[in-house]
């Protein structure tokens, strides 16, 4: 049921009062009007507290600064007269005695007559009293065909035509975003270069970092890295490559559903969160980074507030590449985490959203410490896949040295023993080798030379693994996922041998 099926289904319900919560006030009154223009009978009244009643046929400015006087005018009107009454934040005054005894004096008599009470405000405040006369509605952010409906009527405007396939990533860009947004960014990039273009894109999602920065919950993170910058790990990026294009309108056409989301567990620094921001540029989609902790609150119920609003941003902002980096630190051993169960509870809501979500939210969890994950976590159903990122082996050394090289010396790859370097380190991880490689530079750079193969051996020599330091953790991941519980995120089947 679309909003304005289920609001025209309230009215003609004689439903008194509605509480609309939305940041998009001047299209909720759009919305509103061609509603009250379908049931045929309705006059529609706007009032707020600067200006009163506006266009009000019994006298202008009617309740100017007055919010009581606002309900009077409502009262007073005849049985007769059928209106739809929208009260601009209205939820400001809610606290006030007189104001909630008037509500709930109006709401005995809307009951009976053909006229209904709409509070818009940017979020949502109902004291325990009017919670029982108040029926709360969410207005969704333009849907896909919204935002197309608003290019194109953009473009036909301009004498201008695209491709479907850009149209359709101009509007997968821009969902999530409010339309007052989405015109602002549409004339931005016209005032720019007179014309839409591919490289627009990019400004959409620019406003999307913008709208997240304000949350204070969710970081938008920037994703340069792409599939080719991981060294190995082919199943996963095989994966990864043919679910490329699964978020189109071409995959919902042929049936495919969305795809929900990895969990990536392994050994420290072997490649988990770069993954996860390779994928959201390959699938050209905003990065969203939840830090975990700021989900938790010192005031009772605010933990789970923050944890819904997460999800309603997430969702908003959809499709996109949903970030938990280090799961296991969040909701690992919850029993002794001594919080009166607050954690337990921000965790049931998350996993519930993880079983239950139908938005293009593709989740990306990563953990170190699978012994500590809740077992729930771990089932089908949550995830699509569960991948173990284990410590390379020799091929897949030589391919990560042949990156970090490319990247830091694309001219010179040839005087570097490539096979020498992965052969003399067992046992490293990717961001282990990724660091011997910058402790070469500074030893080739204090010398005024460039830094050789040996450079990087010595740097080695003096580096002791993570495999080594923590061999029994890594052991126990190591046959966790060779008894089955994940699938080998790299196409050699057998674990290199911790030295």
């Amino acid at each position: 049921m679309t909003f304005s099926e289920e609001f025209e289904l309230l009215l003609r319900a004689c439903y008194p009062l509605l509480y609309i919560p939305t940041q998009e006030e001047e299209r909720l009154e759009m919305a509103i009007a061609s509603s009250a223009q379908r049931l045929g009978n309705r006059s529609v009244y706007y009032w707020d507290f600067v200006e009163g009643y506006q266009g009000n046929p019994n006298g202008a400015n009617v309740g100017r600064r007055n919010p009581l006087q606002a309900l009077e005018f409502i009262e007073k009107l005849p049985a007769s007269s059928n209106g739809i009454f929208v009260l601009r934040d209205f939820n400001r005054f809610l606290d006030d005695v007189s104001i909630s005894r008037k509500l709930r004096n109006l709401a005995r008599r809307l009951k009976a007559e053909a006229k209904n009470l709409v509070i818009v405000a940017p979020q949502i405040y109902i004291p325990n009293e009017l919670a029982e006369i108040i029926t709360v509605m969410d207005f969704p952010l333009p849907s896909s065909a919204e935002i197309q409906g608003e290019i194109e009527r953009l473009l036909t405007g301009l004498g201008q035509k695209v491709e479907s396939s850009l149209r359709d990533e101009w509007s997968r860009a821009a969902q999530g975003l409010s339309m007052e947004r989405i015109r602002r960014v549409l004339a931005r990039c016209l005032a720019d270069h007179g014309q839409l273009g591919a490289d627009d894109v990019e400004l959409m999602l620019e406003e999307k970092r913008q709208s997240i920065r304000q949350t204070q919950i969710l970081d938008f993170y920037p994703a340069s890295e792409r599939i080719s910058d991981i060294g190995g790990l082919d199943n996963l990026k095989d994966w990864l490559l043919r679910r490329g294009g699964a978020f189109s309108e071409q995959a919902r056409r042929y049936g495919l559903p969305y795809p929900r989301g990895l969990l990536l567990a392994g050994i420290q620094g072997t490649g988990k969160s770069l993954t996860a921001k390779a994928i959201a540029h390959h699938w050209h989609l905003p990065l969203l980074r939840l830090d975990v902790g700021r989900l938790f609150g010192g005031l009772v119920g605010e933990s789970e507030a923050r944890t819904r609003q997460m999800i309603n941003l997430a969702e908003a902002l959809a499709p996109c590449v949903f970030w938990i980096d280090e799961i296991d630190k969040a909701f690992g051993s919850m029993d002794s985490h001594g919080d009166g169960g607050t954690t337990s509870r921000v965790f049931g809501a998350f996993i519930t959203w993880l079983a239950e979500k139908t938005s293009p939210v593709f989740v990306v969890a990563t953990a170190n410490n699978v012994q500590s994950l809740p077992p729930e976590l771990l089932r089908k159903g949550r995830f699509d896949e569960i991948f173990f990122v284990g410590l390379p082996n020799k091929t897949e050394r030589e391919a990560i040295f042949s990156v970090h090289l490319n990247r830091l010396r694309p001219h010179k790859m040839a005087d570097y023993d490539i096979h020498r370097l992965a052969y003399e380190t067992p046992d490293f991880s990717g961001a282990e080798i990724e660091q011997i490689l910058v402790e070469a530079m500074h030893i080739g750079f204090s010398q005024n030379r460039e830094f050789t193969t040996d450079d990087i051996l010595s740097a080695a020599s003096q580096v002791v693994p993570l495999a080594r330091t923590a061999k029994e953790q890594i052991q126990f991941l190591q046959e966790w996922a060779a008894a089955g519980k994940a699938r080998l995120a790299s196409r050699d089947s057998g674990f290199p041998a911790i030295s």
